[in-house]
């Protein structure tokens, strides 16, 4: 019996990025941004990069980049220079926090490190910038006045 129980908990482990994620909506993922500490004026291009990064996903891994490095979460941070990859691979980890962090349903690790990332590089850090430098709709429809 304690066999069988072993290995449903390593079973579960092994599942437990795909259990604890979800996918967002624009509007979630800003009221959330907004609860952790995040500007206002920035949260509609946090939206547009998480949009074009993970489509609002909170567990995707992206393919291996030129470099072998990867990207993680609803904001796609690379674990090169931001987080420290499950493999074990060498990594600045700027952001002092394990890649699977970036995968959970809770976004706050993902958030506090994509806010390093902003303050270090700049919006320009994300390759989807392009998409999310102009002018884009108002944040605001998801905060209704009450």
């Amino acid at each position: 019996m304690k066999t069988f129980l072993v290995i449903c908990f390593l079973a579960l482990a092994g599942l437990a990025p795909a259990i604890l994620a979800r996918t967002m909506d624009r509007c979630l993922l800003a009221q959330e941004m907004f609860r952790l500490g995040v500007p206002k004026d920035q949260l509609a291009r946090w939206a547009c990069i998480a949009d074009h990064e993970s489509s609002y996903r909170t567990d995707v891994v992206g393919p291996p980049n030129s470099d072998g490095s990867q990207d993680y979460g609803i904001f796609q941070i690379n674990d090169y220079y931001w987080c420290a990859p499950p493999s074990g691979r060498f990594s600045y980890n700027q952001c002092d926090v394990s890649c699977n962090a970036l995968l959970d349903n809770t976004i706050t690790e993902s958030v506090r490190c994509a806010q390093k990332v902003l303050a270090m590089q700049g919006w320009g850090a994300w390759a989807v910038w392009h998409y999310c430098s102009g002018n884009l709709p108002s944040i605001d429809d998801c905060f209704p006045a009450y």
